[in-house]
């Protein structure tokens, strides 16, 4: 396709306005004086890639019959649908209307117009879409109506939609239907509606597969399809992590421009068997006893996790065991080098293709395996454990858990909080919320690994009573704590804010396993202004 130019108007204003096939670049600037031919320092551009749809514009409507479109004596106009760039990451549908008196110009500029957003093969066509109607303040359904379907609309995105009815009917779907016909699938609600659609995506890949799950050294399969999330939850920790906002307008415009973002996921065992899978936040401890809490006082609404938190936080419970762990020492970065993910991530990107390189020598006997390489063993006593595969940043904590987290670097990073006073843990979790290093405390360690393992100290007590059962029948015995007192209890995981019914575990990071319509957080870029 030959570059365009033309004299066009837009908004009462004459512009050179300016098609380059070539750059997939559109662009205008106003008709310049005599002597000049180049833009001035108000040209505008738009990518392509960030066309929504382009349409001839009604002239006879109401919008258009004043002003200098009267003077016209035939007008002409077609709207392009775009993107723009908003404050924090946001994303809003905006319009530009362009005008001329020849209606062939018109219509020619309609078809090349068309005809490059129709070589744009990465965006959707037809989509599955699940609506959690119960979802943060039960808006998910009104969120979609008014938000995303008339997006989708314009866009000619085809879409199935199912609201669930009770737990797991989306992942229970997703096992059941044929998903070949979609090209991606889309969850309105929180954190636990997009973690249901990735574990039975997940699971329906893995099964067409053949790749027993419950193998925790089994590699997984990746996914054809994307996953969109349109957040309608109370904390939308994925979402804002991918995007950067939690704003459903901003991930329906994601979702049509076809934007592909892969994303590690952990798989979580416990002995032979697969618990669950985790994209955000793997937590023993505060996190797994608030988690915990709050799931008896559903009845509270979303003030629960505040209340549940308070407590957690006074009740002070700290937790022994041992952690052992295989750095990733295929990564690029580290877990404070204060090099956030973004878009385009150089160390997702890189990390990825040492990764590929250290399994290829691995599987020839090039290099050593998994099987020899140096696990690290920390023991203590733990106020929480955390394992983040991303930064897990929120509304209430916009650097997150642990900032420098990558998306899809192949690692996780595990950041331990060993026992201190209240004060001192008060104090790290406050950091979660401003910009000072959570880290930089003695009681606090940060690994970035590939895999880890847990093991409580009160299970290794139990198995050692076990073992001398027949030889001691006088109940426990306590080494080292109060005679009145018992083995130390176990607190719970909280996966992704699920509660794991066991405390053993053993963690593998699947390097971007699944993928998102996302492109990561962009840097703050200068919008310009559109006409």
């Amino acid at each position: 396709m030959e570059a365009l130019r033309s004299e066009l108007w837009v908004k009462q204003q004459r512009c050179v306005v300016s098609l380059e096939p070539a750059r997939a670049l559109l662009r205008w600037w106003r008709s310049p004086g005599p002597g000049a031919d180049g833009p001035g320092a108000d040209a505008c551009s738009l990518p392509i890639a960030e066309v929504i749809a382009v349409e001839e514009a009604d002239v006879h409507g109401k919008h258009y019959t004043s002003g200098k479109w009267q003077k016209m004596e035939r007008p002409h106009a077609f709207t392009v649908h775009c993107v723009k760039r908003a404050r924090r990451h946001r994303w809003k549908w905006a319009q530009v209307t362009f005008w001329c008196t020849d209606e062939p110009l018109c219509h020619t500029w309609l078809q090349a117009l068309r005809e490059l957003l129709e070589k744009l093969t990465s965006r959707p066509k037809h989509l599955l879409v699940f609506i959690n109607p119960l979802s943060g303040k039960g808006q998910g359904k009104r969120i979609y109506e008014r938000k995303v379907a008339p997006l989708f609309t314009l866009a000619s995105i085809t879409t199935e939609i199912i609201v669930t009815e009770r737990a797991n009917h989306a992942k229970e779907s997703l096992y059941e239907i044929n998903i070949d016909k979609y090209d991606g699938v889309v969850c309105v609600g929180g954190d636990g509606m997009f973690s249901e659609v990735l574990h039975g995506l997940i699971g329906r890949t893995q099964r067409s597969a053949g790749v027993n799950q419950n193998q925790p050294r089994a590699p997984l399969v990746p996914s054809a399809l994307r996953i969109g999330i349109i957040p309608a939850g109370s904390t939308d920790c994925v979402c804002y992590s991918t995007v950067g906002t939690n704003d459903a307008e901003t991930s329906a415009l994601h979702i049509v421009v076809g934007d592909s973002l892969s994303m590690d996921v952990s798989s979580v065992h416990h002995g032979g068997t697969l618990l669950r899978y985790s994209v955000s936040l793997l937590g023993y401890g505060f996190y797994g006893d608030l988690i915990k809490d709050s799931e008896k006082k559903r009845w509270m609404g979303l003030i629960r996790y505040d209340f549940s938190g308070v407590k957690t936080f006074l009740s002070h419970h700290c937790y022994e065991g041992t952690v052992s762990f295989l750095p990733a020492q295929h990564t690029v970065g580290s877990p404070r080098d204060r090099k956030p993910c973004r878009a385009g991530c150089f160390v997702c990107r890189q990390s990825k293709q040492q990764l590929e390189e250290e399994q290829k020598k691995s599987l020839y006997g090039l290099e050593n395996s998994e099987e020899v390489e140096e696990w690290k063993v920390v023991c203590g006593k733990f106020l929480a454990i955390n394992a983040t595969n991303m930064s897990c940043a929120c509304p209430r904590s916009p650097r997150g858990l642990s900032p420098a987290a990558h998306l899809g670097d192949g690692s996780s990073d595990l950041v331990l909080i060993r026992k201190c006073s209240r004060f001192n843990f008060l104090r790290f979790l406050v950091r979660h919320t401003n910009q000072h290093d959570q880290f930089d405390f003695t009681f606090v360690e940060v690994y970035r690994v590939k895999r880890f393992q847990f093991r409580s100290k009160s299970l290794d007590d139990e198995d050692s009573d076990l073992q001398d059962a027949g030889k001691q029948r006088l109940g426990h015995v306590c080494s080292d704590r109060p005679p009145c007192c018992c083995p130390a209890p176990n607190s719970s995981w909280n996966c992704d804010g699920e509660v794991l019914s066991s405390s053993a575990i053993e963690v593998r990071v699947h390097c971007q396993l699944v993928r998102l319509f996302a492109r990561g957080i962009e840097e703050n870029l200068k919008q310009e202004p559109l006409g």
